[in-house]
């Protein structure tokens, strides 16, 4: 049984989605978001970690999947996205947890069948594949989408394979740009 935790960073709402494989089962153990109402960047950032920080304490998952940046026409937004991410990374780096990166792209066609799917059919997906009784909110289900992708990589069947066998993974070994 591997706990993975999956983030979808944001610097107003940061999604998190926390699931389990086990054998040929995905399970559903929580979802929730990270929420800054507070106008100031390091401070949102600090409320990021420490939120971060809180769920990987409670759920103790083996390992930490975020999505990557989408890098678009707005440069500010982008930039602050990457702060955000890079607080999440920071607190799964002081945990020792084993890190992985998804394009979007990549999440969307794990999860949903296609890379160019909307946030609505990702929804759907996550409902279906989780079998939760309603849809997750989208930042939940954008988080739990990338957990479910990490489960879905090849990544995933050789790391899980190292788990088994009790072998050490050093943050470096699986960072993957």
């Amino acid at each position: 049984m591997i706990t993975i935790l999956g983030i979808d960073p944001g610097s107003c709402i940061t999604g998190y989605g926390i699931v389990q494989s086990q054998k040929k089962r995905i399970l559903y153990i929580d979802g929730g978001c990270i929420k800054n109402r507070l106008a100031d960047m390091p401070n949102r950032l600090k409320t990021i970690y420490d939120g971060v920080q809180k769920v990987i304490h409670k759920y103790r998952p083996d390992i930490f999947a975020v999505e990557q940046i989408f890098v678009s026409k707005n440069v500010s937004s982008a930039l602050k996205l990457s702060q955000a991410k890079a607080v999440a990374i920071l607190a799964a780096v002081k945990n020792q947890l084993p890190i992985f990166e998804y394009s979007t792209k990549k999440v969307r066609k794990s999860v949903a069948g296609t890379g160019s799917a909307k946030k609505e059919h990702i929804q759907c997906a996550v409902h279906a594949i989780l079998k939760l009784s309603s849809h997750p909110q989208s930042d939940i289900a954008d988080a739990l989408a990338v957990a479910i992708a990490h489960i879905f990589s090849e990544n995933y069947k050789i790391k899980k394979k190292r788990f088994k066998n009790k072998i050490s993974i050093s943050y470096l070994e699986t960072y993957h740009y």
